[in-house]
């Protein structure tokens, strides 16, 4: 079972996080989804983002009750060529159980080096790839892997969206 998360900010202090569950990497098919609308949030700090996201995500996955083994989020999880820790590095750090995470960022930071870089379908603008817990070409293989025809896997924009709503 793989998870795929989301977090979209309401306002300057309200969030919403989703997480949709679904088998494997080719599923078309959402198991479940876990939605948790969350007041009183960290404001943004330039360089600091995961301190506003990571609390949100934690406490999303402590409502999951299925057994899975990845997690995807919206981010990375190094952050350029010197690997600084980004959204997903914290995380990691954070869990008890550790899962393999794979981070999909639809924007470059500076210093991102070419082999994260996937091409989905007929878009000429990357998607860019970062993991821990498991080998970086697996990461970029899975994502690439994932079903649908355009830039976003579907199941990615799919918790996207739902996170919107």
């Amino acid at each position: 079972m793989i998870i795929a998360i989301d977090v979209f900010y309401k306002s300057d202090c309200q969030a919403k996080a989703v997480a949709i569950l679904f088998d494997d990497w080719y599923s078309q098919n959402i198991k479940r989804v876990y939605s948790l609308d969350l007041e009183h949030i960290s404001e943004y700090k330039s360089g600091e983002f995961y301190k506003r996201e990571l609390p949100c995500i934690v406490q999303l996955l402590e409502l999951i009750e299925e057994e899975y083994d990845y997690i995807i989020i919206d981010g990375y999880v190094y952050l350029g060529a010197e690997k600084k820790a980004g959204l997903g590095r914290h995380l990691w750090n954070v869990l008890s159980i550790k899962r393999p995470i794979i981070g999909v960022a639809k924007n470059y930071f500076k210093g991102t080096s070419e082999g994260c870089f996937l091409l989905r379908g007929s878009s000429e603008k990357p998607l860019y790839i970062t993991a821990i817990g498991i080998p970086h070409h697996d990461a970029v293989r899975y994502i690439s892997e994932m079903y649908g025809e355009h830039r976003m896997p579907y199941m990615l924009k799919a918790v996207d969206l739902l996170s919107r709503k």
